[in-house]
Parts: C-alpha cells; structure tokens; sequence
C-alpha cells in the first residue's frame, strides 16, 4: 500500500513538473513571439524613414536667418580653418566646430548642406567665392550643423584669402 503511494505521489509530481515545464515554455515561446514583431516594426519604421528623408529635402530658395556651420581644413595649411572662421562669422555664420578634415588632398573648396536646405550651401558658397558645382546635398542626421566646408588647395581663390 505504502508502495501504491509512492508511485501515485511521483506520478503526480511528474505531472506538476511537465505542466511548470509547459507553462515556461509558453511564456518563452510568448517573449520570442513579442520580440520577433518589435524587430519586424522597427525595421518596417526605419526602412520607411529613410524614404522620407530623401523626399523631405527642401526646395526653398531661402537660407536660414542663422547658419550653423563647421569649417574643415582639406589641404592642410596651417590655420585656414581659423581664417575661415573669423572670416564667416564677420559675415553672420555661426561657426560650431574648426578642425582638420580626414585627409589632406581635397583639390577644391566645398561646401556641403546636411539638413537639405541647399539655399544655405549656396549662400555659403557665395560669401566664399566657391563655385555653385562645388555646393552640394549631403543629407546627414548624425550632423549638427547646417553646412560643412571643406577648404580645398585652391583656398588663395576664395574670399577670406583672396586680395581685391
């Protein structure tokens, strides 16, 4: 009898341990199930996000009353950007960062719009002398500026430099 149970209690056991077993199993299946559609929404979100900044550049015809901009020495002469600097914020560009771009063989002057108002690359370009082809759309969030210009080896052809 004593024996009987035992056995019922170790069945019985058997049958509370596979029902917690089934019931994590569920909860896990649950969680998987739960992340699986948070990625497919993220990714559905992003994917469409990324067509949306393409068609939110502007067409406006108008720069900014304040641009902010970072001015990136490319030719690697000593103390251009600083030059270029004081010279734009004679002229109202506020000038958020001065360094060294990443190489030193830049051929000419850029100036490049990462917000997508070209207007404020154009104007830019104008106060610098630099060709309206040298004036570009790169669209970049990772960017907090406005306008980034990139000083060429052709720099003695532009307004803080030149002599009238």
């Amino acid at each position: 009898m004593a024996t009987q149970k035992r056995k019922q209690n170790i069945k019985q056991s058997k049958n509370g341990n596979s029902s917690i077993n089934s019931y994590m199993i569920n909860i896990l299946i649950f969680l998987l199930f739960t992340i699986i559609i948070y990625l497919s929404y993220s990714l559905f979100i992003k994917l469409n996000s990324s067509e949306k900044i393409e068609s939110e550049i502007r067409t406006t015809n108008k720069p900014a009353e304040i641009i902010q901009a970072e001015v990136l020495n490319g030719c690697g002469v000593s103390g251009l950007a600083d030059r270029f600097t004081d010279f734009l914020r004679d002229n109202n560009v506020d000038i958020v960062k001065t360094g060294n771009y990443v190489k030193f063989d830049v051929e000419e002057t850029m100036v490049i719009d990462r917000i997508g108002n070209k207007a404020n690359a154009l104007f830019v370009a104008e106060l610098l002398n630099v060709k309206e082809g040298n004036a570009f759309t790169n669209i970049n969030n990772d960017y907090f500026v406005d306008v980034t210009i990139i000083i060429g080896r052709d720099y003695f052809k532009q307004s803080p430099i030149k002599k009238d």
